[in-house]
């Protein structure tokens, strides 16, 4: 047997990173037989392609992960995070998403996605120090 070391790697290689999360994928796959995955990603882009948002989401199980969010200040309150939000949202419909759930901080999204249906299902106060750290959930059906 190969001797094998422990390494704390904070600069990892995307693709370690990704290999890690494949293994990990392919293991709940084969557990729960549920081998119907997709990924979501929305962006917003200027006519020169500049990136100013975007939405990454898995599509697994009957329900979408949303895992990023993010437009850019200068087109925040205009309604683009609600588009983003809702092509997703559509996407996982017609995917066969029943359910929708998402993470944020006391200092990001919460009120947003609120406003779009989603509510607090648990929170871990005091994460990061003084703010809290919520999952919200949405039914899609």
């Amino acid at each position: 047997m190969p001797l094998i070391q422990i390494s704390s790697e904070p600069d990892a290689r995307a693709e370690d990173v990704l290999a890690i999360e494949e293994a990990i994928n392919t293991f709940n796959m084969a557990a729960t037989g549920d081998h119907d995955w997709k990924p979501v990603c929305i962006f917003l882009r200027d006519e020169a392609g500049k990136l100013y948002g975007g939405l990454t989401a898995n599509l697994w199980g009957t329900w979408m992960h949303i895992q990023f969010l993010w437009v850019d200040e200068t087109l925040r309150k205009q309604g683009y995070g609600a588009k983003l939000l809702r092509m997703a949202e559509d996407e996982a419909r017609a995917y066969g998403c029943h359910n929708a759930h998402v993470e944020t901080f006391s200092f990001q999204a919460r009120p947003f996605y609120e406003r779009s249906g989603y509510h607090v299902i648990a929170e871990l106060p005091d994460y990061p120090p003084g703010h809290t750290h919520y999952v919200l959930r949405k039914s899609l059906i």
